[in-house]
């Protein structure tokens, strides 16, 4: 317990690997492809999803290798932390929810 309460006095980034999965045309609901992955520093997964979506968003921040569409409604976000798990989040409407593997197709 002490160890995490001193984790977020001290503002711990930790190292995420992240792979974006996009549909090829927008408003799709099936077909998601890997687009993009990274490894960013965060000090939480709502850190990661905030950055990320900036990066993607802003066409100056963009990667030069970077091929796709910017980030919209209904893109996959997934999040490994190695042996910590890994998460997947889907952009909304209503901002990041949390969803299973099995919305990947």
């Amino acid at each position: 317990m002490v160890h995490l309460f001193m984790k977020k006095m001290l503002h711990i980034k930790r190292e995420y690997d992240i792979t974006i999965f996009q549909t090829p045309s927008f408003g799709q609901a099936k077909g998601y492809r890997q687009v993009y992955r990274l490894t960013i520093s965060a000090a939480n997964h709502h850190q990661a999803l905030s950055h990320i979506y900036r990066m993607f968003n802003v066409p100056d921040l963009l990667p030069e290798d970077y091929q796709a569409r910017f980030m919209s409604t209904g893109d996959i976000v997934f999040i490994d932390e190695g042996l910590n798990g890994q998460t997947y989040y889907k952009l909304c409407p209503g901002g990041w929810k949390k969803v299973s593997r099995i919305h990947i197709r």
